[in-house]
This record gives C-alpha cells, sequence and structure tokens, in this order.
C-alpha cells in the first residue's frame, strides 16, 4: 500500500471513530464532510516524505502523526471559514462546513477533529510509547500558542500585527510540525528539521496569496480576494506579482538548500520542488492574460 492510501485509511479510521457510535448523526456528518473527500493533504504527505527520506524506520508512528496533522489542519479550516473569522462560503470545492451544517455545528465539528487528532495519537501509539510523547509534543506545538496556527488566527484580532510571527504562527508552523514528526517518527532528531518546514511554509505562504490575487476559485476550491476583503498584508501587493514569484520559487530553493542530511534528501528535495510549483502552475500565463 502506497502512502497516500494508507494515510486515507488511517482518517477513516480516525473519522470512524469519533463520528461513530452514539454520535449525533448531523455531527456525525458534519466531521466527515470535513474530512472527506481531502484536498491535496499536503502537509500529512510532507510529514510521509520526510519520514521515507528517514528510511520511515516505524510506519505507524508516522502514519499516526500525519493523520493527527490532517485532522488538525481539517479542523482550522472549519473554524477559519466561520463568520467571525473568513466568512468563507466554498471551500474544496464545496459549501464550508457552516453554510452546509450551520454555525454552531460548524464550530462543534473543528473541536471534536482536535480532540480526535490527539485521540488517534494516543491509540496508534500506545504500542510504541517512546515515540508517543515526541510526538504529542511537536505536534501541539504546531497547533496551540503560543506560536502555533491558533496563535496565528489570534494575531489578526490583535489592533497591531506582528507580521512575521503572524506568518510564521499561522502557516510555518504546521509545515514545521509536518517535518519535524516525520523526522521523530523515525528516531531523526527532530529540531534539525524546524527550518525545513518553516522555510516551505512561507513559500506556501506567498503561494497563497499569489492563488488569492490570481487563483481561480473553481480550480482552488476556496473563493480568491480574501486577503483584500479582510484588509490583510499579501505579498502581491507588497511585491508585484512578478516580484511575489520570484520570492516564492527563491524560499522553494531555500527549503532544498535546508533538508538535513538524511538517506532520502535527493528524491526529498525533487518531491518538494514538484508539489510546491505546482500549487503556483499556470497562474503567470492566467495574470499576462
Amino acid at each position: 500500500m502506497d502512502a497516500s492510501a494508507r494515510l486515507e485509511q488511517d482518517l477513516e479510521a480516525a473519522v470512524s471513530r469519533s463520528a461513530g457510535g452514539d454520535c449525533p448523526p448531523r455531527l456525525a456528518e458534519a466531521i466527515r464532510y470535513a474530512v472527506f473527500p481531502g484536498g491535496a493533504r499536503v502537509r500529512p504527505r510532507l510529514c510521509l516524505a520526510v519520514a521515507k527520506a528517514c528510511d520511515d524506520t516505524n510506519p505507524a508512528a508516522s502514519v499516526a502523526a500525519a493523520t493527527a496533522i490532517e485532522l488538525l489542519h481539517c479542523a482550522s479550516l472549519v473554524h477559519d471559514d466561520l463568520p467571525c473569522f473568513d466568512g468563507a462560503d466554498i471551500r474544496r470545492g464545496k459549501p464550508s462546513v457552516h453554510k452546509a451544517f450551520g454555525e454552531p455545528l460548524a464550530l462543534l465539528t473543528g473541536d471534536a477533529l482536535i480532540v480526535a487528532a490527539f485521540e488517534h495519537l494516543a491509540l496508534r501509539l500506545a504500542v510504541i510509547p517512546d515515540r508517543l510523547a515526541a510526538l504529542t509534543r511537536i505536534v501541539a506545538g504546531s497547533v496551540g500558542g503560543p506560536s502555533g496556527i491558533v496563535a496565528g488566527q489570534a494575531w489578526e484580532c490583535e489592533p497591531a500585527m506582528d507580521m512575521i510571527q503572524y506568518q510564521r504562527a499561522k502557516t510555518g508552523a504546521l509545515f514545521a510540525g509536518c517535518t519535524m514528526a516525520g523526522a521523530a517518527a523515525s528516531s531523526f532528531e527532530p529540531t534539525a528539521w524546524q527550518p525545513l518546514g518553516l522555510a516551505i511554509g512561507e513559500a506556501f505562504q506567498v503561494a497563497d496569496d499569489i492563488r488569492d490575487v490570481a487563483g481561480d476559485m473553481a480550480v482552488i476550491g476556496k473563493p480568491t480576494g480574501q486577503d483584500a476583503a479582510h484588509d490583510r498584508p499579501n505579498a502581491v501587493d507588497l511585491l508585484g506579482f512578478d516580484g511575489a514569484m520570484i520570492r516564492f520559487e527563491g524560499l522553494i530553493a531555500t527549503a532544498v538548500s535546508l533538508i538535513p542530511d538524511c538517506p532520502g534528501a535527493d528524491s526529498l528535495a525533487v518531491q518538494i520542488v514538484a508539489v510546491s510549483r505546482g500549487l503556483v502552475s499556470g497562474l503567470g500565463a492566467r495574470q499576462a492574460a
């Protein structure tokens, strides 16, 4: 079974557990709706790619970490789309959870997915407890305070925003969690992998800015023009379209240079470049048109 199939199977197990049994039917439906069908699964795939580059000595640990990360990412999307934040009506090409199920259930769905992520880690890693503490700490640190995605969202509520801390927390932290968790699952020192994740996260933030300006909602599966609508800084506004693309390419090159020594470094570099450039493929031609 390839990595993507293993991930989807593990996500199915986690969702079935969270949405099964005596779970209220509409909550169960909303939880499943928030996770399936998935988007590109970029974050968990990165976690698994790093684990593979480190020889993936314990696939059960790497897949559990990747699954937890994706559940937390899905939770963040559900909450981010709520009217109190972005008020986005579309996510992954279909109505966002609050549009399909209402705001109260959307809030509870995000909460349930956060709990499900850590429950899944605990259950999957019970037989390998030496990985449990490290992976739980890495994953938790990438989503909570003081510098995880919760903190990133909270910067939008501050009267004055620290842009570096904001983008590092909102986007970079979870990517750093992916690279660190993939390494830790294979008994590599995770701290050495944090700079790679942060660089990828910054590149993806720039790519997201470019897509917000020049993307097609039908292709990217979510509304465009959100940064302008919410008066948020955008790399295209700051650097121009060409400057943002140059910045994006530079960040990808930096990320590749930051891959720590590992058995699969070359193949990991190829995968990072391919996935990253796929995000902005065709947008230059669209902008020119």
